[in-house]
């Protein structure tokens, strides 16, 4: 287990992301996501990360359900702040914010501190829960004022009344991330997609930053939407069809990973892990068959000489920390 920060809040190295149990891009029946939920437990996995944004609530409220199966004390919980949800008569489904559910609320966009109490409340009644463990701003990308001005004193006045124990932001950039490191009293802050085997944007500002002050990071996006688990012409990039320059240098990366007879999933994973500022990386799946894959391919070696190729052939950074590696 790892601690977010100075915090005190402990995280396995596996972090269990529950945007897929909520419908993401296609509909997820209660008993697939109680069954992901419990297979993470079955494998270690004491980390689990939600919001509001998932499912319109759903996410936390399944989440929730399953771990009430659980002690308390044995798993920590993340939310997020910054989506108020508020009742819609509009119908429909959630299809067009990338989630298979009714549209039973609308989203609003809200980081005042009013708005961030209210939002974790409305949380911790959806979770069944009387705390959660930290909170993060969600992309406050561009509400930026009003999240550095009113979001984070809230979450700061939280934390020291003991609400949660640790706070950060969430985010799919490093350059606002790596302001609140430097700017803030963060515990720790959640990057998705910025430090991948194709995309090394935080290893230039964030990580050093978050070393030497002392917050955590936590990785998503590993696998960058899907294209670094399945490479190939139309997986997704970023949440949309990834470009061919991408799609070709992720068949180039496993080339490497095929001779050297290991898993460019398991090497991405062990890639983000590697780094010393990261406390854990967070893992989207849907079923108990994905967790469990991913558990084995985190826990899976990779040979030194894979990193080694990937220096020599331009495909990784020379200043990019990797795994110790196993002897070819």
């Amino acid at each position: 287990m790892n601690t977010l920060g100075r915090s005190g809040v402990h995280v396995s190295a596996l972090a269990f992301g529950a945007a897929g149990i909520a419908g993401l891009y296609t509909e997820v029946g209660e008993e697939q996501a109680h069954a992901a939920v419990e297979a993470a437990w079955q494998r270690g996995v004491r980390y689990f990360d939600t919001a509001p944004h998932y499912g319109l609530g759903l996410s936390e409220r399944r989440l929730g359900a399953a771990l009430r199966e659980h002690p308390r004390a044995q798993y920590t919980v993340s939310t997020k702040v910054g989506r108020r949800l508020e009742p819609s008569d509009g119908g429909g489904d959630d299809l067009a914010n990338g989630f298979a559910v009714p549209a039973t609320h609308r989203r609003v966009w809200d980081f005042t501190a009013d708005g961030v109490r209210r939002t974790l409340e409305a949380s911790l009644e959806r979770l069944g829960l009387d705390r959660v463990d930290a909170v993060y701003l969600h992309d406050p990308d561009d509400h930026a004022e009003q999240a550095f001005r009113e979001g984070y004193p809230a979450l700061e006045r939280l934390r020291a009344e003991g609400v949660v124990g640790a706070i950060g932001a969430g985010m799919n950039q490093a350059e606002m991330l790596t302001r609140f490191v430097r700017d803030t009293d963060v515990d720790v802050v959640l990057c998705a997609g910025r430090y991948t085997l194709l995309d090394q944007s935080a290893l230039t500002g964030l990580l050093p930053a978050a070393e030497a002050r002392g917050v955590s990071v936590v990785i998503g996006g590993a696998f960058n939407s899907g294209l670094l688990a399945d490479p190939r012409p139309g997986a997704a990039y970023d949440y949309r069809t990834a470009p061919a320059e991408l799609v070709e240098r992720a068949l180039r990366l496993k080339s490497v990973a095929d001779r050297h007879g290991t898993a460019l999933r398991a090497a991405a994973l062990a890639f983000c892990a590697a780094h010393p500022a990261v406390a854990a990386v967070l893992v989207g799946a849907r079923s108990a068959a994905e967790v469990h894959d991913c558990a084995d391919r985190f826990a899976e070696p990779v040979p030194a000489a894979f990193w080694q190729e990937l220096r020599e052939s331009g495909l990784l950074p020379a200043d990019a920390p990797v795994p110790a590696g196993e002897p070819s």
